[in-house]
């Protein structure tokens, strides 16, 4: 019945029994006679015929409709089977954001890579925009990525939280005895950001455009780096996708960053290609999910 589906698709999509005899490589005459049959299987008629033309019936458009999400069901099932089936050489590609603090995707690699010990899992590690190139140009598979532009419908937009912002400060530094901090506030300490070579200056356009901090900037290759800048007094660090405080001993001093009265948050999300979604990909993603809430 499967085939027979694709040719009735083929018959409506090109409006023409020979066009869709061509392209599915078979006779018109055979093609007729695979959605009659097509018809006697169902019970009903999918098209309505005079003389040499057609229009589909009621049912017929109904079923065309819903053939398409069936047939493309259908094709996604065959392809994350046959992965499975090949499960020695199952991989996946995982961009994760440079900057980001919080432990949720530890907890989300050694949960999944303890189900499927046989995936092999590789991090590519980015700023935004470059884990926004990777997962466009299909370097990886999913990514764990802030928001900072409005959703597009060819991905998968998964929500993972709502994370409020703070900065990290040196505990020796008078700011560090404040309840809550602004970027105006911070105008005369340097920002440490955690950033590639490529994408600093994109990070302090965001930084200094959006979050609104306005004085000088400095870089670290990582979070180990940078924060060893910020015990040393060479500035602050603004830290991403945290919901709690983290243990420094003395030495650091976390405080929420405000603005207009409110503590500033961001969207923290899971995203990956609607065209890409598989097994592996939804599952890891379902894990990281959980790992937030």
């Amino acid at each position: 019945m499967i085939r027979q589906i694709r040719y009735f698709q083929s018959v409506v999509r090109n409006n023409s029994f020979s066009e869709a005899a061509e392209e599915c490589h078979i006779s018109q005459s055979a093609i007729s006679q695979q959605i009659q049959a097509l018809e006697r299987e169902l019970g009903f008629y999918l098209l309505e015929r005079k003389n040499r033309k057609f229009i589909l019936t009621p049912a017929g458009e109904y079923f065309y409709k819903k053939s398409l999400v069936l047939i493309a069901d259908y094709e996604q099932m065959c392809r994350e089977a046959g992965k499975l089936a090949k499960d020695d050489k199952a991989a996946l590609v995982i961009g994760y954001l440079r900057c980001y603090s919080g432990q949720e995707f530890h907890l989300a690699l050694e949960e999944f890579s303890a189900k499927h010990p046989d995936v092999s899992v590789k991090i590519e590690y980015g700023n935004h925009e470059e884990l926004y190139e990777l997962l466009r140009t299909g370097g990886v598979d999913l990514v764990l990525n802030d928001q900072r532009r409005a959703f597009s419908d060819q991905y998968v937009n998964l929500i993972l939280t709502v994370g409020n912002e703070y900065i990290e400060i040196s505990s020796r530094n008078p700011i560090a005895s404040l309840p809550s901090v602004t970027p105006q506030e911070l105008k005369n300490v340097p920002c440490i950001l955690v950033a590639s070579r490529e994408q600093r200056e994109n990070e302090q356009g965001y930084y200094q455009g959006v979050v609104g901090f306005q004085g000088d900037f400095l870089y670290a290759e990582n979070l180990e780096e940078a924060r060893l800048m910020v015990i040393g007094g060479q500035g602050f660090m603004p830290v991403e996708g945290v919901k709690r405080a983290e243990n420094f001993g003395s030495s650091i001093s976390r405080i929420p960053l405000f603005r207009d009265g409110s503590q500033i948050t961001r969207n923290y999300c899971a995203f990956w290609k609607k065209d890409n979604s598989g097994y592996y990909i939804e599952e890891f993603a379902d894990i990281l999910k959980g790992k937030f809430e």
